[in-house]
């Protein structure tokens, strides 16, 4: 499977916001440069997600000056451009009913243009000099605001798969950016080949398999318009993708952690070193 490129690559500099699709980016330990070091919170500092605000996808924060500002911008909207604040004012933060940290308080002047695109309250945070997340999964890793993990990783050939199944059942085939990967790998003939590498280089940098990507509803999401389009991908992903050791969820793609950080471009040779085997998957245990 020496074939497998990289064909595309993506960040998302706000947590849950478009994402910005790069030639050539830097993996760092927590995964590609940039990427989800903002989070929007709400007032009590709960992070908002697509999966209860959809009208965030739409939404661009363009990363400028090598992180030093950001360009927030939207159809029918003025953009902004804010400076960065690396560190200063904290407010406390939860992903997922957890407390794990605080956050960087950012420009008002952002919270007031995100507050008024989606109508509800809300506070742009960084992550903060000392930011030390841990991952979990065979190879824990370090993230950013990711949900958990450094990378998410898909195939061409998974999303392939997925359509056709979509078409074939009357529906319409959906773009990868449903999913939201930051890699995406051309080449592997096999659909869902990438739940099975558990070791890998791609450039100059190496990636380790943490788990599989199980889904929630975030892919039923148009992306450019912020509109819930369920029930798909999720009722097909349903037919052939549960995974009983997940608590009965539908898996696409898989979750990585950052081995050994480097340039890492769209084209890159993919090389695996080590297969999980066929049918093994011993990350649930691992959490």
């Amino acid at each position: 499977m020496s074939d497998a490129k990289v064909a595309a690559l993506t960040y998302y500099p706000v947590k849950g916001l478009a994402g910005v699709s790069v030639e050539r980016a830097e993996l760092t330990g927590t995964g590609l440069r940039h990427d989800r070091t903002f989070m929007l919170v709400d007032p009590e500092g709960v992070f908002l997600s697509q999966r209860t605000v959809p009208a965030m996808a739409p939404l661009r924060a363009e990363v400028l000056a090598d992180g030093d500002a950001l360009r927030l911008s939207a159809d029918g909207a003025d953009e902004l451009e804010v400076p960065v604040a690396y560190d200063g004012k904290r407010r406390d933060v939860s992903l997922f009913g957890k407390w794990f940290g605080a956050g960087v308080a950012q420009d008002a002047a952002a919270d007031e243009w995100f507050s008024e695109r989606l109508g509800r309250p809300v506070a742009l945070v960084r992550v903060t000099p000392e930011h030390e997340r841990p991952g979990w999964g065979v190879h824990q890793g370090l993230t950013g605001f990711g949900d958990a993990h450094a990378l998410l990783i898909t195939s061409l050939s998974s999303l392939d798969g997925l359509n056709e199944r979509i078409v074939a059942s009357g529906g319409e085939a959906i773009p990868m950016n449903r999913f939201r990967p930051n890699i995406v790998v051309a080449g592997w003939p096999e659909a869902h080949t990438e739940d099975r590498v558990l070791r890998a280089s791609v450039g100059e940098a190496e990636f380790g398999y943490a788990a599989r990507s199980i889904r929630c509803a975030v892919p039923t999401v148009d992306q450019a318009t912020g509109e819930k389009r369920g029930p798909e991908p999720t009722r097909t992903l349903a037919t052939y993708r549960r995974q009983p050791d997940y608590g009965g969820g539908v898996s696409f793609g898989m979750k990585a952690s950052v081995l050994t950080p480097g340039i890492v471009a769209v084209g890159d040779e993919i090389l695996v070193h080590d297969w999980l085997p066929e049918g093994d998957d011993p990350a649930p245990s691992a959490r």
